[in-house]
């Protein structure tokens, strides 16, 4: 059954107009009055509903019965990463929420080429809510994961280093621990990452007077996206 992304409070009986995005997609996919679709409003659970009326450029649903479904990752991943550029950031927010990611902290880093401020940070971080929304339709997830405002490493480090617990970084520096052992103490965990050409020897040391626990992928030297989504691939269980 189609899945549509729908923000906002659902019930029970309730008619109502879905989001443009969503209108276009059930006219696109040829759907007509009677049929049914799932929907989620990205707070846990999903909905049944019934197609009520299709518009030239709206289309009206009844909500029907709420299930409480969820398919979410054992353990809950938040994603800290120095932003890659070009579209890999768009790639890697996609793959992170199919692979269950519970939040993503988009970061201005040194090495990082992508550099964001203002509006055009509103605007991306909009955009990659939206990709997020639009994974979780694809995958089935009822939990859209937060995307949080782009921040830079050392105003993150100050006001978030404290929120969860288990705080790991993907270092090459020396000192570090592979990351199947930090996988053996499953639970809630931020894992932060660097942009092409990792952090810097500095940011690398400010993250651990944070607290953070450096740890390894492995010998080979991974792309920025590919060792994010490795590292939540291991610990999300």
């Amino acid at each position: 059954m189609p899945r549509f992304y729908c923000p906002g409070a659902l019930r029970p009986g309730l008619d109502l107009d879905l989001p443009p995005g969503a209108a276009r997609h059930v006219q696109v996919l040829r759907l007509q009055p009677g049929e049914g679709i799932t929907l989620f409003n990205g707070q846990g659970g999903e909905w049944r509903a019934t197609i009520a009326r299709m518009g030239r450029s709206d289309v009206a649903v009844t909500v029907g019965e709420h299930s409480a479904l969820e398919r979410e990752a054992p353990n809950a991943v938040h994603l800290a990463l120095g932003m890659p550029a070009n579209e890999r950031m768009d790639w890697l927010v996609e793959k992170a929420t199919e692979l269950g990611v519970a939040s993503i902290q988009p970061l201005m880093t040194a090495h990082a080429v992508l550099r964001l401020s203002g509006e055009r940070a509103d605007k991306k971080r909009a955009h990659w809510e939206a990709i997020a929304a639009a994974a979780c339709e694809q995958c089935g997830r009822n939990r859209v994961p937060v995307v949080h405002p782009v921040q830079t490493l050392p105003k993150w480090l100050e006001q978030d280093a404290s929120r969860v617990t288990r705080r790991l970084v993907l270092s090459l520096a020396e000192g570090t621990r592979d990351i199947a052992q930090a996988r053996q103490d499953p639970q809630e965990c931020v894992v932060l990452s660097g942009p092409e050409g990792g952090l810097s020897r500095d940011e690398d040391a400010q993250a651990r007077a944070a607290g953070f626990a450096p740890v390894t992928l492995g010998p080979r030297i991974l792309r920025a996206e590919t060792a994010a989504l490795a590292a939540l691939v291991l610990l999300a269980g």
